[in-house]
């Protein structure tokens, strides 16, 4: 008896070895899958950070020299200047950055 309860577990496990190959195509596609999703969060996060960086340097220089050079320094950014408004001593900026838009404000202190 105890011979027979080997070559019984011998065949259950040559019979599961099979499955071991799709489970780990499985995982790995899983992994995988959740890296992509990882970098393509971490690559929207820094163009966000592109964004608002741009914008707050535009509206500094609008607030100080004015839409022209707000023009020029988002220019120089790489960004589009959608909106310029300036109010007394305030100025407030949209820019876009492919799909990504920022808003800033600037107030000139003199």
């Amino acid at each position: 008896m105890g011979h027979q309860g080997k070559s019984n577990s011998r065949k259950v496990s040559r019979r599961d070895a099979g499955q071991l190959l799709p489970m780990v195509a499985v995982i790995l596609f899983a992994v995988a899958l959740m890296a992509l999703v990882v970098v393509r969060l971490g690559m929207q996060v820094d163009r966000r950070a592109q964004a608002q960086a741009a914008a707050d340097a535009v509206a500094l220089a609008g607030a100080a020299e004015g839409e022209d050079r707000a023009g020029s320094v988002a220019e120089a950014n790489g960004v589009v200047l959608e909106s310029f408004e300036a109010r007394a001593h305030e100025v407030e900026v949209v820019v876009r950055l492919g799909d990504e838009r920022a808003t800033a404000r600037a107030r000139r202190q003199w």
